[in-house]
């Protein structure tokens, strides 16, 4: 059949469903330059306003996976024995740096992870981003190089490159047009990215809350169900990790700034919610590999996971001797009075670090890798009045406005501590 990009549009603008034909050709069209960004941004927002059912997400994900390369690690071996590979990806949330310390934990307790990462999307940091406010470290590895350090660190995070190709250009579209917040996109990306990686199993850490793009525990569970579904129909056993998001993990949001928290928990420290968390995923990824007879919390106590994440960081050229960058202008949110910190909104949190300069405006803007937040008072600890709470740094200090406008009504300081909510709602899959 013939297609054109107006037709397409217009089919889904109006409710119908893409056959899958036209889902194949629309997503190669595109992926080659023959459908206009402005095209593709259109049928993008009908996505988003009109959605796709389960058949259409799964060719839309099919049709991504096929459009570049697909990595197989099942022959890796270290000392003659084979080598599972696992990794985890997360939907996207504020302040969330689990990536870096967890794939080091998962490395020294034996397993390789491949990390096919991202970078910033919409108000939530991207993991390229910050490892990439280490002085040196690229994110561009080739498949042989990927495949060598998985064998002797046990673990990469690298940019997707030639893996769904799609994706790559959908991700930088999506991310500036306002179309970020659909679950067939969220499923269809996250899917052919780790599905084309080649990791033998699959955690997903799906956020729910104010901060995550699932408000709701029904929409963070239909997300993580679609995401398994897929996971297992391509023969990837997969199970979902459903996560508060309502507020910000640790005590950071931004580039540099979660670089050196999760150092700080890599190192045995660190706040109590990053370490749960990393801990937790650990857990699930070991048991999906299959890989027993290790404690994920004794790696951070005895320093194994800190030296696994230093020589992936050299191993991809990064430099950690070199002081991380930090925003050259700060200013500083101050209590007026003394209490209890109240609630903090994980999304006002993560708009005003991007409105520092930690995100982007328009595809390929460079970020500003000392822009963000950090929480100088959590949820729940006392306050006393003149107490710093929070402190904003950017190197372009006429964005402190608009940063301090999204903070505006986004937390509170009261009498009493606000209600206690898990970390860990609810898991579902494999």
């Amino acid at each position: 059949m013939t297609f054109d990009a107006p037709t397409v549009i217009k089919a889904k603008r109006d409710g119908n469903r893409l056959s899958d034909d036209a889902i194949d050709w629309v997503v190669d069209a595109y992926t080659g330059g023959d459908v206009a960004e402005e095209q593709m941004a259109a049928l993008l927002m009908a996505i988003v306003l009109q959605g796709m059912d389960a058949d259409e997400t799964a060719r839309w994900t099919a049709a991504m996976i096929a459009s570049g390369e697909r990595l197989d690690f099942g022959d890796l071996r270290r000392d003659g024995a084979p080598l599972p590979t696992v990794d985890k990806h997360s939907t996207g949330g504020v302040g969330d740096k689990i990536t870096l310390p967890l794939v080091a934990v998962v490395a020294a307790c034996g397993a390789a992870v491949p990390q096919a990462s991202g970078r910033g999307l919409g108000h939530t940091g991207g993991t390229l981003d910050k490892l990439e406010s280490i002085a040196g470290f690229t994110a561009s590895l080739s498949n042989h190089q990927v495949r060598q350090q998985l064998r002797d660190v046990g673990a990469a995070i690298f940019a997707a490159g030639r893996l769904a190709p799609a994706d790559a250009k959908l991700y930088a579209l999506r991310d500036v047009t306002g179309t970020v917040e659909s679950l067939p996109l969220i499923a269809s990306s996250v899917m052919s990215k780790k599905l084309a990686e080649g990791a033998g199993a699959l955690v997903l850490d799906v956020k729910v809350g104010s901060g995550a793009f699932m408000k709701s525990r029904p929409q963070a569970e239909e997300l993580a169900r679609v995401m398994v579904r897929l996971g297992d129909a391509h023969g990837v056993p997969t199970c979902a990790m459903l996560t508060d998001m309502n507020a910000p993990l640790g005590r950071t949001a931004g580039n540099a700034l979660e670089v050196a928290e999760a150092l700080e928990v890599l190192a045995g420290g660190g706040p109590p919610d990053v370490v749960e968390l990393t801990l937790q995923l650990a857990a699930e990824m070991l048991q999906l590999a299959r890989v027993d007879g290790h404690d994920p919390a004794q790696t951070l106590g005895d320093g194994t996971a800190m030296d696994r994440f230093r020589a992936l960081v050299a191993a991809q050229q990064g430099d950690l001797s070199v002081p991380l960058p930090i925003g050259r202008c700060s200013e500083t949110v101050i209590a007026t009075r003394g209490g209890t910190m109240g609630d903090i909104e994980a999304m006002a949190v993560g708009l005003a670090a991007w409105r520092l300069g930690a995100g982007r405006s328009r595809p390929g803007e460079q970020v500003q890798p000392g822009a963000g937040i950090r929480i100088h008072r959590r949820p729940g600890e006392p306050v006393a009045a003149g107490d710093p709470l929070f402190t904003l740094y950017t190197d372009t200090p006429e964005r402190f406005g608009a940063a301090m406008a999204e903070l505006d009504g986004a937390w509170s300081i009261g009498d009493t501590p606000p209600a206690r909510r898990p970390l860990i709602i609810d898991r579902i899959g494999s």
